[in-house]
């Protein structure tokens, strides 16, 4: 996880320098909380990532899959534009609104979830609405 980008401002005299910091703790406490969160879920799942590259490179199995990849019997699921499956066990729908603060969320048919945290379950087959705060991007666990 490496923060890239093209920052304002840029050093005066210097057009083709980087900019402005860009440390997760450059943008404040609120963003740094946020940032160290993020970096703690990445290395949970290093094992699982190392998986899905390997067998990205064995099998061509894409690591980023639509829900219908997965779940080629649900007509929702073909349908669905907005979620993505990390590998088979994640299901990401991620905040595309900005100041959006609910969201709802498609689980597919033929497998039941539960919420990252582990406190909520939820049968597939219907679309339920969660919080997204700015903290937290709704993530679902196949189970």
């Amino acid at each position: 996880m490496r923060l890239h980008g093209d920052r304002e401002p840029k050093p005066r005299g210097q057009p083709t320098a980087p900019g402005a910091p860009n440390e997760i703790w450059s943008y404040g406490e609120e963003v740094y909380e946020i940032c160290r969160n993020y970096i703690g879920i990445r290395e949970q799942l290093r094992d699982y990532t190392r998986e899905l590259m390997q067998e990205a490179h064995e099998k061509g199995t894409p690591v980023i899959r639509p829900l219908f990849y997965e779940f080629p019997d649900d007509p929702k699921a073909w349908e669905v534009e907005t979620h993505y499956l990390f590998g088979s066990k994640y299901l990401v729908a991620p905040v595309l609104t900005p100041n959006q603060r609910k969201s709802k969320v498609y689980l597919p048919a033929g497998a039941s979830w539960s919420s990252w945290d582990k406190k909520e379950q939820y049968d597939g087959g219907r679309e339920v609405e969660v919080d997204c705060p700015i903290s937290a991007m709704p993530v679902f666990v196949r189970t």
